[in-house]
């Protein structure tokens, strides 16, 4: 069993960084700080990788602690900028959930609670059971206000209200196990997508969604599942190894094309011209890392700019 790592003052891993790794410390003290409000574990474990010689634990020459910082800070703002987005989506999906599941079966709870007004295919009765177990919670919590209050009010909770307290985890579970023509109506909101491609869009995002509200590492996470082929991965000639699209399934662009699938147009380029400002701002900053190693990890294409370039449609 390895010997677990010694306690280190902030002054002692200053040190340790400047003398055992040689990495480049221009103020001592700001560097300290930092550590501080960060932790070591947080900033070196998370972002030291791109800036090491491959297949080394040694850091490239000249490696300095606020290029490390730098690209933690431009993580910390993807998190920011996705989260946005990602959320507008969260609630996009729980109110359209929520609008037509009411139009065909009333404001009922006890209709959103029984399972017979869900796909009982034998491969959702178990997701159908864990996610009538979540609306419970849903319904009993005291946590907000204005379940409290429809429930001391109404002695009923319409599913408009429980949408809006369930976890993007749970939308997504409750879009897999609606009846078919629910799952229809809900993706005609949508362009040029049908309701496989939602399902995988929202599997994904979810992950994602939970990444940046924990404070996770987001620039380089990939998901184990993966967004189905759209005609904007071909039609930006992403790469492939076999039939399988090297970038854009299962990490970062993944997002961006279901960004650009689910949200309204004015609001992605929004959130592209922002997304544009924030990569150039750390590429000024990034003196050991370039742009293309940068969106390697991301795993954006080169011409990743173009998305809005094409439309959506084969």
């Amino acid at each position: 069993m390895a010997v677990s790592k010694q306690f280190l003052t902030f002054t002692q891993q200053i040190d340790y960084l400047r003398n055992e790794k040689g990495i480049t410390i221009a103020n001592k003290q700001s560097a300290e700080d930092v550590l501080q409000r960060i932790g070591y574990f947080a900033l070196m474990g998370g972002y030291k990788e791109l800036f090491r010689i491959p297949f080394s634990k040694k850091y490239k020459p000249g490696t300095s602690f606020d290029e490390i910082v730098a690209l933690y800070q431009f993580d910390a703002e993807l998190r920011e900028l996705f989260l946005k987005y990602l959320l507008q989506i969260e609630r996009h999906i729980g109110n359209l959930i929520a609008y037509h599941f009411v139009e065909v079966h009333g404001i009922s709870q006890t209709e959103y609670m029984n399972p017979c007004n869900y796909n009982n295919a034998s491969r959702n009765k178990k997701i159908i059971a864990g996610l009538i177990r979540k609306l419970h919670g849903a319904i009993t919590t005291t946590d907000y206000t204005h379940v409290n209050y429809y429930r001391t009010k109404y002695g009923n909770i319409p599913l408009w209200i429980t949408t809006s307290v369930l976890t993007f985890g749970s939308l997504s579970k409750m879009y897999n196990v609606l009846e078919q023509s629910l799952r229809s109506k809900i993706c005609r909101h949508f362009s040029n997508i049908n309701q496989r491609q939602l399902e995988r869009f929202l599997s994904v995002l979810t992950k994602y969604r939970n990444v940046c509200a924990h404070g996770d590492r987001l620039f380089s996470y990939r998901t184990v599942d993966q967004i189905l082929d759209t005609p904007l991965h071909a039609k930006l000639n992403i790469p492939q190894q076999g039939n399988q699209y090297i970038c854009g399934k299962q990490d970062l662009f993944a997002v961006v094309i279901a960004f650009r699938y689910l949200l309204p147009k004015e609001d992605f380029l929004k959130f592209k011209r922002k997304l544009t400002i924030e990569i150039s701002r750390v590429n000024k900053k990034l003196i050991h890392i370039t742009e293309n190693e940068l969106l390697e990890h991301m795993g954006f294409p080169k011409n990743w700019m173009n998305i809005t370039r094409y439309t959506l449609t084969p």
